[in-house]
């Protein structure tokens, strides 16, 4: 989780760094969900269980692999 600005001061450089890592990490993640769900219309209103959420995912996961060429 990152950090919160305190009330009229600012964060330390090492939260401000943080901070930035953290966006990155997650902007990526943000994406790889949008891909995934614009892609996959079924993963749009999934209402299984995790362990089958999990699956259906990671299959999907693995046929954008292939699609986009990235398979090593």
């Amino acid at each position: 989780m990152a950090f919160k600005k305190p009330k009229n001061a600012t964060c330390t450089d090492v939260q401000q760094q943080f901070n930035r890592a953290h966006n990155a990490v997650r902007a990526l993640g943000e994406r790889g969900n949008s891909l995934l769900k614009t892609t996959f219309k079924a993963l749009r209103n999934v209402s299984l269980c995790p362990r089958n959420i999990g699956r259906i995912t990671a299959a999907a996961l693995v046929i954008l692999h292939i699609e986009h060429g990235r398979t090593t």
